[in-house]
């Protein structure tokens, strides 16, 4: 996406005639409080972006540590750990997408606190060192709840399991934030697998009182 594309996109929004993402749009202070004020959301980040509130929690675990933001879309996480963390590292592969979550750190004040890397988490995970690895691979888009239960192979772009046995040679504090209708004994079996074997929390996250989604906490020593 250019910038003249998300400028049009910007303006399809604030006149409600994109109907891929007018369901998103009365979201959008969820997404970011602080919208008004020059956010910059391409059109997978409107169904892909973490909640604020929820980002804020997962940040909550996540005080004084080195966070790594393996995929880091618009930025939505990486905002979040940055206030509270010593440093972020956010990774995606898409350059437009690394420029908006720059731009939208920039709205919070917590660029400075920031590397923004452009690349590929897969093949920058050997250099990567931190304390915490957040995972919120792409899901599939939205068509991710109309199957009853999803499964670790429907991650994209590596199935969950690769995607995990990667980013535990980064840490072993790592936190997946997953579809509500991932399958859970799924989740216990990459705990178990582990060598040793993780600690796991599984957290319902919701958004006034409704479970839009699963986040995973797994850990050696406590995230």
């Amino acid at each position: 996406m250019t910038i003249d594309d998300q400028s049009h996109l910007k303006k399809e929004e604030e006149n409600g005639t994109n109907p891929k993402i007018n369901r998103y749009w009365i979201q959008r202070y969820d997404l970011f409080s602080r919208y008004d004020e020059g956010i910059q959301i391409d059109e997978e980040g409107w169904y892909s972006v973490t909640h604020e509130e929820i980002a804020i929690n997962h940040a909550e675990r996540c005080h004084g540590k080195v966070v790594i933001d393996c995929f880091a879309g618009v930025g939505g996480n990486t905002i979040q750990f940055a206030k509270v963390s010593s440093s972020v590292i956010a990774i995606d592969i898409d350059p437009m997408k690394v420029q908006m979550a720059m731009n939208n750190a920039n709205v919070y004040g917590v660029a400075n606190h920031v590397d923004f890397v452009v690349g590929d988490f897969f093949s920058l995970a050997p250099s990567l060192k931190g304390d915490v690895s957040f995972l919120s691979p792409p899901w599939g888009g939205p068509n991710y709840c109309k199957v009853e239960s999803f499964k670790m192979d429907m991650l994209q772009p590596r199935d969950g399991y690769s995607l995990f046995k990667i980013v535990q040679s980064i840490t072993p504090n790592i936190i997946m934030y997953l579809p509500k209708n991932v399958d859970l004994a799924q989740l216990e079996e990459l705990a178990s697998l582990s060598s040793p074997p993780l600690t796991l929390e599984i957290e319902e996250s919701c958004i006034g009182g409704k479970m839009i989604a699963i986040t995973a906490y797994f850990s050696r020593n406590a995230a």
